[in-house]
């Protein structure tokens, strides 16, 4: 693999970090600027908002940037967005950094998806796109845990200056390691535009809002669940979401051969998958060791479907796949928010802590329908639009140095 997909992972770390580190260090923000733990929650939010604000928009504003100029860019206004939260001196100002943090989230995810799937050969470029990913992965296992500890012992402060950092660090990687990629092949806003009116696109971002919104409707719940069910000390639920990391990085590595060899089947079996692991996590919950092995293939099981459904948008899109490719990370965020939100009603309404599994099952169900309904309007059609596999839309790669 190219040591270009290194920028693009180690740009991802920074991501992943900054994303999931804010529901550890909710208590320690609440503390320093004196409001509740709940309303601290509204900081999750801001940065989901960013996401899915920022993708489609920056994306589009930046559809005639050269893509190496458009990531370095992209990286440096997560950098300013991270320092802005250190320095923040009141809780809007905090919610305004965690929004303009968010916002090249998905444009940044979109427009590597793209760089990376054309840096390699044809039969690799889903392990491509997934080696970035890992990135993400690999934050949820070290960044979050490091970062959460650090902000606890100096401060939550410490954590975005460390974050900030970190988006230094990638910026200089992506200077120095990613190609150039020609402008005269970039499509412009209107194709761009013009890819998000597919019918394959349309149905597979639906299938990417509910499908991962059953991963969420749990993972926002895990730590009630195992502390309230299982019986796990507050201590270990780091180790928790750790395990967690742990078997979405194994679904990333593979979720790239397998959607390399068949991306609909991938899709459908990680959806399929997803949504059994869910009912037996209703039953394994009560186990503490069950429970916690469940918890990795949930991890792993949850990560799959990410890979297939990113290549299905990109290659759907025909010549124009970046906008399409970032307004994906868009659907992930409304899953996030949407699975959050129902998972949170189902135990409101008094249906115990363990029914958001049942809640995040129904939706993978949805979005294994929409994945196969759209798999069958598919079948028979000329040609397969792979926009990442087209020589015509391959652009001409100039190397570094």
């Amino acid at each position: 693999m190219p040591l270009a997909l290194l920028a693009l992972a180690v740009s991802a770390f920074g991501i992943g970090t900054t994303e999931f580190v804010m529901m550890g260090l909710l208590p320690n923000v609440a503390d320093d600027l004196g409001t509740s733990v709940p309303t601290a929650g509204y900081l999750v939010s801001a940065y989901a908002i960013g996401v899915v604000v920022g993708a489609p928009l920056l994306t589009a504003l930046g559809s005639r940037i050269p893509r190496k100029r458009m990531l370095i860019l992209l990286m440096a206004l997560f950098t300013v967005g991270n320092l802005a939260s250190a320095l923040a001196p009141s809780f809007g100002l905090l919610m305004a950094g965690r929004v303009l943090a968010g916002l090249p989230h998905g444009a940044f995810f979109g427009v590597g998806a793209v760089v990376a799937a054309r840096l390699v050969a044809e039969e690799r470029r889903a392990r491509a796109v997934a080696t970035m990913f890992l990135g993400l992965t690999v934050a949820n296992i070290v960044g979050v845990p490091v970062a959460t500890l650090l902000g606890q012992r100096l401060g939550w402060r410490a954590t975005f200056l460390v974050v900030a950092a970190i988006g230094v660090v990638a910026m200089a990687a992506l200077a120095r390691l990613i190609p150039q990629i020609s402008m005269d092949q970039q499509a412009g806003l209107r194709h761009e535009l013009g890819a998000l009116r597919d019918r394959q696109v349309v149905l597979g971002l639906l299938t990417a809002v509910f499908g991962f919104a059953g991963v969420f409707a749990v993972y926002s719940y895990l730590a009630s669940m195992m502390t309230e069910v299982t019986g796990l000390a507050e201590a270990s639920v780091t180790v928790v979401l750790a395990l967690f990391g742990i078997g979405m990085t194994l679904g990333a590595l593979l979720a790239g051969p397998l959607t390399d060899r068949a991306l609909r089947p991938t899709l459908y079996g990680s959806l399929a998958a997803l949504a059994a692991v869910l009912v037996l996590f209703d039953f394994t919950v009560h186990m503490k060791w069950a429970a916690m092995a469940t918890v990795v293939v949930l991890g792993a099981v949850g990560f799959m479907t990410t890979t297939p459904l990113q290549m299905l948008v990109m290659n759907k899109a025909r010549h124009a796949p970046t906008l399409a490719s970032a307004s994906n990370h868009s659907a992930f965020n409304l899953a996030n928010a949407g699975g959050a939100w129902l998972g949170g009603v189902a135990i409101a309404a008094g249906w115990g802590w363990t029914s958001p599994t049942l809640v995040g099952a129904a939706l993978a169900v949805v979005g294994l329908a929409i994945a196969v309904t759209a798999g069958a309007l598919d079948r028979g059609t000329s040609g397969t639009s792979r926009v990442v596999a087209s020589s015509e839309s391959v652009p001409r790669l100039t190397e570094v140095g």
